[in-house]
């Protein structure tokens, strides 16, 4: 591999507030503002969406729009999987809200299925939720779920109906592997906002949780050799970096943004740090609502730790 290939997915299905699938557009006109040749020297895949479903009613109370989320899921895991396969390209996904990573960590496991998949989640959020626990049906807090293959039936606080455990079980089973990864292989950075349902199964399978105030404390480097040493027993890696883990005072431009998140700096050293390591095969960026921004200012604000990522990859690439 020795160049990028980036797959652009304006989903925004698995949100509760509109204008996510508006994100990967605004990333671009953030380029142009900012002088960048970066869209113009990647090439890039499109996968469709099912934003149609946004004008239907909702059909299933605690997983909505989910069959439209399959079919997503199905689209982007199969363009992951063949960018991998045909180690033709280092895979960044960039796509609207944060339930299409289910589809991106199911395209790795199919690309490399006998290797263990690390997984660092960047976030404000735990995303753990399934149908059984969700308070809001919003599927963009279940994708770790889905590929925990996760009901969470001890904290069990919503009754579903058949046809909704038969779609659940069809997205946990995207790419024809359940669980697709280990709650030992995942790493959380910056989640603070979290429901009892998830803190459960946080502190049921001591799943590791860097928090900001740790991160301000020790510095992004020595966190970044934290975090690979503790996946060392993993084979590949996957970052999601989801733009509400930012602080708000950076920008509002994200659906769900929670105080006391990270700073652009330590956001940026963070994910060229971590790009570095060999094992990281693919990284997605998430949830940029320009919407609810002024100015583009959330955009400009990912766009800019996209470039950096990006360039650390293709160095760390172009050294093996």
């Amino acid at each position: 591999m020795k160049k990028a290939k980036l797959i652009l997915l304006r989903s925004e299905l698995g949100a509760g507030t509109r204008g996510a699938s508006l994100g990967v557009d605004a990333l671009k006109i953030a380029a142009i503002d900012l002088k960048s040749n970066y869209f113009r020297e990647i090439d890039e895949i499109e996968i469709s969406d099912e934003n149609w479903l946004l004008l239907e009613s909702v059909k299933f109370k605690y997983a909505k729009r989910i069959r439209g989320i399959t079919k997503i899921y199905e689209r982007l895991s199969k363009a992951v999987q063949k960018v991998l396969r045909k180690h033709e390209a280092f895979p960044i996904v960039l796509a609207g809200d944060h339930s299409t990573a289910g589809g991106t960590i199911a395209g790795i496991k199919q690309a490399y299925p006998d290797e263990r998949l690390g997984v660092i989640w960047i976030d404000a959020h735990a995303d753990l939720h399934s149908p059984y626990t969700t308070p809001s049906g919003n599927v963009h807090g279940m994708p770790l779920a889905t590929a925990l293959g996760e009901d969470n039936l001890e904290m069990l606080s919503n009754e579903i109906d058949a046809p909704t455990k038969k779609e659940w079980e069809k997205l946990k089973n995207s790419g024809g592997i359940c669980p697709k990864i280990e709650y030992r292989d995942l790493v959380y950075i910056g989640v603070r906002d979290t429901e009892e349902e998830e803190d459960f199964l946080i502190e049921k399978h001591k799943v590791k949780n860097i928090s900001t105030k740790e991160l301000r404390s020790k510095g992004a480097s020595a966190v970044v050799a934290e975090v690979l040493e503790y996946l060392s027993h993993c084979e590949k890696i996957y970052i999601s970096f989801d733009v509400d883990s930012l602080d708000p005072r950076i920008s509002t431009g994200t659906g769900t943004p929670v105080p006391n998140g990270l700073k652009i700096k330590e956001a940026k050293e963070l994910m060229t740090g971590l790009v570095s390591d060999r094992r990281v095969c693919c990284f997605e960026i998430v949830e940029i609502n320009p919407t609810l921004d002024t100015e583009n200012s959330m955009a400009e604000t990912a766009f800019k730790i996209l470039e950096a990522a990006t360039f650390a990859a293709l160095q760390n690439d172009e050294s093996k």
